[in-house]
This record gives structure tokens, C-alpha cells and sequence, in this order.
């Protein structure tokens, strides 16, 4: 039977996975990462700006089109806390994301995003069951709207 420590550094693992398959374009990676139906019903991913994705077929053909599409993607992820409870573990972190366009070189956009991973164990280790991330609205430095007198 594992430890404690080490069923914790499993799931960081398999977070961390998750989180290089994105930044390498990696897909085998990425359906290595994400459980299969029978481990995990109900398969469920929320990126910001999608409508909600359910199910395994639907969620790859999702990450597919956004590995093609996106040139440079970089994850510094910080606040990062790991619960677990039996054979289910949820990871939520901040996800600071560093991004750059092809037709801009040099260009690289910012952003934050809160996150919550949850993770089934399976015969093949801890595998994604729900990834849900939402955008963190960053204030201005100045109020938009507000009227100077």
C-alpha cells in the first residue's frame, strides 16, 4: 500500500503530465492522461470561453484542435493544493499563462486562470476525470467608467 506522500506525488505527476502534454502539443500524451469511460463516466472538460465538453471522444477532438491551433503556450502554475479521498484526488491550482501568436513574433499575452483537476485512480495510475477552468477578470489600474469631475 502506498504512503500518503507518495500517492500525493502521484497525482502531482499525473497533473503535471497533463499540464506538458498542453505545452508540448503532445495528444498521445494527452489521451494517456485523460481516464477512459469505463474508469470514469461521465468525462467532463470546461476550458475557458467553450461550451462544456462531455465525453472522451469530445474532449480529444477539443485538445486536438487547440494543439493545432496554438504556437506557444507556457504554464507557471502557483497555489497549487491536492486533496485526495480514497481513489478520487482534486488538484486545484492558478494557472499563469504565458501564450504567443505565429503571425506575431515575439508577442506573448498573459493570463490568469483557476483551475480544478480531478483525478480517478485507475489500474494505469491517477488519470483525469474533470478539468474546469475559469478566467481571472484582471482589474485596470484605473476603473473603466468612472467619470474624472
Amino acid at each position: 500500500m502506498k504512503s500518503r506522500q507518495e500517492v500525493m506525488e502521484s497525482v502531482a505527476e499525473a497533473n503535471a503530465q497533463f499540464y506538458s502534454a498542453i505545452e508540448n502539443g503532445d495528444i498521445d500524451l494527452m489521451r494517456s492522461v485523460w481516464a477512459e469511460e469505463h474508469e470514469a463516466p461521465d468525462l467532463v472538460c470546461v476550458n475557458p470561453g467553450w461550451p462544456l465538453l462531455r465525453g472522451r471522444t469530445e474532449i480529444m477532438r477539443a485538445w486536438s484542435l487547440i494543439m493545432a491551433n496554438v504556437t506557444y503556450i507556457q504554464y507557471v502554475l502557483t497555489e497549487t493544493h491536492i486533496g485526495v479521498g480514497g481513489d478520487i484526488a482534486m488538484v486545484t491550482c492558478e494557472e499563469n499563462v504565458l501564450t504567443a501568436e505565429e503571425d506575431s513574433p515575439g508577442f506573448v499575452a498573459g493570463g490568469q486562470v483557476v483551475t480544478t483537476n480531478l483525478f480517478v485512480d485507475t489500474d494505469q495510475g491517477w488519470r483525469l476525470w474533470s478539468h474546469h477552468a475559469s478566467p481571472v477578470l484582471m482589474e485596470d489600474d484605473e476603473d473603466e467608467g468612472e467619470v474624472e469631475a
